[in-house]
């Protein structure tokens, strides 16, 4: 219905939305890009009824040859499904949450082959404040699909830390195009082998930073959970922020620690 309401198809025609499970099989299409932000939560799930009638919650994993682990995190799924529905040299941009660059196990395959396969150069963190949900912290993975390879495709990953010592909220201070102008200079999407770093020992606070491959390869479980830049809040006591300021930043990270224990009770009640 939101798809209808901003005009992605109409009620006279054949319409191009279909009301399915994206993550069932195998696509029968791929795309020249794909552009998106998969439902947060952890796990997919669906609701069964045993010989007694009584309904349940249980987790879904997808068994499909086209994936490269088989997991009920929704997340590590859909960046899995978005790399198989892009054609070769299609580009993708999609929103995810933190734990899809740290999380071990599936999380630690997922982030490998997604190297391997692709040319994943650039990942935008971005600031709590920006979703309905508070304290969500969330990047955008930009990944290039190639053919296959022997080795690796990724050869560099270029990190923009646009959430350090930013703040914004949805009513009083909503992230606006001009916010991310830096980013967009920085990344230079016309000629990505032109870039250059913002920082350097000798510019600690540079915001733009590239990682080599064997860099991150090298990091426990392969993270991609990558940051530099000093909090200044935690820097010095005697030059804390005012009251309010400060307390608006602890409500901040309470709201995103209850959203990630709501996920894990929400995980243990399935």
């Amino acid at each position: 219905m939101n798809l209808f309401l901003h005009n992605m198809g109409d009620m006279d025609h054949e319409s191009p939305i279909v009301r399915d499970d994206s993550l069932r099989a195998a696509p029968s299409q791929s795309f020249d890009y794909v552009l998106t932000n998969p439902p947060f939560g952890k796990k997919s799930s669906a609701i069964v009824t045993n010989d007694k009638g009584e309904e349940k919650r249980e987790a879904l994993t997808y068994n499909r040859q086209d994936l490269w682990a088989t997991t009920s995190n929704k997340q590590l799924n859909f960046v899995q499904h978005i790399r198989s529905i892009l054609k070769i040299g299609g580009t993708a941009a999609v929103v995810l949450p933190d734990n899809v660059l740290f999380e071990g196990g599936a999380g630690e395959t997922v982030r490998k082959e997604l190297m391997r396969s692709t040319d994943l150069h650039t990942i935008l963190r971005l600031p709590t404040g920006l979703f309905y949900a508070q304290g969500v912290k969330a990047n955008v993975l930009f990944f290039e699909n190639k053919p296959a390879s022997k080795t690796h495709w990724t050869k560099e990953v270029w990190i923009y830390d646009y959430r350090t010592n930013i703040k914004h909220t949805l009513k009083t201070d909503p992230l606006e195009f001009a916010d991310l102008k830096d980013f967009i200079d920085c990344c230079d999407p016309d000629d990505r082998h032109k870039r250059k770093e913002t920082w350097s020992a000798d510019l600690p606070e540079g915001r733009w930073r590239k990682y080599n491959y064997a860099d991150i390869i090298a990091r426990d479980k392969a993270s991609l959970d990558i940051f530099w830049l000093k909090d200044d809040s935690l820097e010095d006591s005697a030059n804390l922020p005012e009251p309010g300021v400060l307390a608006a930043a602890i409500v901040v990270d309470l709201q995103a620690a209850l959203e990630q224990f709501r996920m894990i009770v929400g995980d243990l009640n399935k």
